[in-house]
């Protein structure tokens, strides 16, 4: 390869190059060799004749007076059905120690553009068939949402739940992407997948948090190209999962933070809210199919106005929020009703039986909170005939949205269910009504649809 230029400086996260000539631009690729190893940058800043790269990986051993040259295609991953089943590095690398690939067709990882003539706007929803997802917060093709909840709260079992039913119902594969990830945590949920015949249904990218802010910054873009083929080429309607949005900013932040730019307000880049939008606007409907995301969110000291939650959310449809308090009542999902929302929940878009039977439920819920405290202090004999109605539908719809899962059933011996969503609109409908007033409370926990 022709020589581009030699370096001057090195540091951790930033190389600096003298250009021979004006043919590099910002995110091209240059590489070096030095003793059998082969180093690789991203070029990040121009200055005159002077390019700033940032190294994808450690740069022990490297000398100044090395001559770099240009990669071909710049930053590329894997563009082939050769994706589905494999773990890969931000750099487009298999990480799985599985064979190496034989390669069909690679694409840069920022080439996707969606046109505005190219989205599509009107969606019809993506079922799960999971009752309190699809009745609460349903995804429609094309959407954003925020997955948020703790430890240990069940967000991993439902990400694997997501992607059996979506696979089932619609042949649709899926990408989980990891930015700043635990290696632990990725290995796990590798063999989780295995062990639940999920893998080849998926591909996955992998930033790992011990790896430097480039890799880290990268996993998403690579994520997003996996995604785009699975799209653009399969006509497939896919899930992307990305966990955690947060520390793709927080990587760009590094970067920022080692080229010297002036910060904004608690260290954040300058150009933070572009580089969401870069990110998120490739989340999208075509004419051929769909993107839909699951974005879990890291929130810095659980303060819910930090700049990049705010410049995050700003992007999102909705969010669906795990709680620990839900899940140590032995309800699973433990999704937390009043915290979750979908801009789904429209009767345009879900028609008047649904977004009103949600009013509803709320309101019959939100009554159950007080009344709770009420028989706390005074005991159920207090409540009037119509509260007491309420309290005992309030507790049967609360136990109607548990829900047995494919995943789980080696642990609960329970056979998973999927539930069509216009059934459970009827159930919902007939708890409210009183159809059930005489059926134990017990009967509605762990079940599919009230007519088995």
């Amino acid at each position: 390869m022709e020589s581009i230029g030699k370096i001057l400086e090195i540091s951790e996260l930033n190389v600096k190059i003298l250009l021979y000539d004006n043919k590099i631009k910002i995110k091209d690729v240059v590489t070096c060799k030095m003793e059998e190893k082969e180093y690789e940058f991203e070029v990040v800043e121009i200055e005159e004749n002077i390019a700033y790269a940032i190294p994808f990986e450690r740069v022990i051993g490297l000398k100044k007076g090395i001559e770099v040259a240009k990669k071909k295609d710049g930053l590329t991953m894997e563009y082939s059905d050769n994706i589905l089943g494999r773990v890969f590095s931000p750099y487009g690398k298999t990480i799985d120690n599985e064979k190496k690939i034989k390669s069909i067709q690679t694409k840069n990882v920022y080439e996707r553009r969606v046109g505005i003539e190219e989205i599509s706007i009107n969606n019809e929803p993506l079922w799960t068939g999971i009752k309190a997802l699809d009745f609460f917060a349903p995804l429609q093709k094309g959407y954003k949402m925020g997955l948020l909840g703790g430890a240990g709260v069940g967000k991993t079992v439902l990400i694997k739940e997501i992607i059996n039913n979506v696979y089932k119902k619609f042949r649709s594969n899926a990408v989980f992407v990891g930015v700043g990830e635990r290696s632990r945590e990725g290995k796990e949920l590798y063999d989780e997948m295995e062990k639940d015949e999920l893998l080849d249904k998926m591909a996955m990218v992998f930033g790992q948090m011990g790896e430097n802010p480039c890799a880290r910054s990268k996993a998403v873009y690579s994520g997003l190209t996996l995604a785009e083929y699975l799209r653009d080429e399969k006509k497939q309607d896919v899930l992307i999962f990305i966990d955690n949005i947060y520390r793709f900013v927080q990587a760009k932040s590094e970067i920022s933070t080692e080229l010297k730019r002036v910060p904004i307000e608690n260290g954040y880049p300058t150009t933070m809210a572009s580089d969401i939008s870069e990110v998120e606007e490739r989340i999208n409907s075509t004419g051929d199919g769909s993107i839909t995301s699951f974005q879990a969110i890291y929130i810095p000291a659980d303060d819910i106005t930090d700049e990049a939650v705010q410049a995050i959310s700003t992007h999102l449809d909705g969010q669906v929020v795990l709680d620990r308090k839900v899940a140590e009542k032995g309800i699973y999902p433990a999704i937390n009703v009043f915290k979750s929302n979908s801009k789904a929940i429209d009767p345009e878009i879900v028609g008047d039986k649904h977004y009103d039977l949600v009013q509803e439920t709320l309101r019959y819920l939100v009554r159950y909170n007080e009344l709770e405290e009420i028989i706390a202090v005074l005991g159920i004999d207090e409540l009037s005939e119509e509260d007491r109605k309420i309290f005992y539908r309030s507790r049967k719809l609360r136990n109607y949205f548990t829900q047995p899962l494919f995943v789980s059933e080696n642990y609960t011996g329970i056979k998973g269910k999927m539930v069509d969503i216009k059934d459970a609109l009827i159930d919902i409908e007939d708890i409210l009504k009183g159809k059930y007033d005489e059926v134990d409370e017990g009967e509605f926990l762990y079940r599919g649809t009230m007519n088995e």
